[in-house]
C-alpha cells in the first residue's frame, strides 16, 4: 500500500530591506564589504526573479488571469450556494452529545 508524501514548501523571505539596510551601513562605513553585500542584494533579487517567473499563470495575460479569477469566483460560490442547499435539507438527525 502506497502511501502519499506530503510536500512542504519553504516560506521564502524576500524581504530586501534587510540586506539594503547592510548595504547602506557598510557605505556609510566605507567598509570593503560592500561588494558582498551588494552581491547578496542581486542574488537575493535574481531569485526573486527565477521565483516569479515559474509562477503559474504568470504567462497570461491580465485580461486573460481575469477572467480566470471570475470563474474561479463564480464556482466559489455556487459551490457554497450548494453547500447551504444540502445543510438545510437535514436529511439526518444527529443527536447532539449532552
Amino acid at each position: 500500500m502506497a502511501t502519499a508524501v506530503p510536500v512542504v514548501e519553504e516560506a521564502e523571505d524576500y524581504s530586501f530591506l534587510p540586506i539594503i539596510h547592510d548595504v547602506i551601513k557598510c557605505m556609510d562605513k566605507e567598509s570593503p564589504d560592500v561588494h558582498q553585500e551588494l552581491n547578496k542584494l542581486k542574488t537575493k533579487i535574481q531569485e526573486a526573479r527565477e521565483q516569479i517567473s515559474a509562477m503559474p499563470g504568470i504567462d497570461l495575460s491580465p485580461a486573460l488571469q481575469e477572467s480566470r479569477l471570475q470563474t474561479l469566483r463564480e464556482q466559489v460560490q455556487t459551490k457554497n450556494q450548494l453547500l447551504q442547499k444540502y445543510k438545510s435539507l437535514c436529511m439526518f438527525d444527529i443527536p447532539k452529545p449532552s
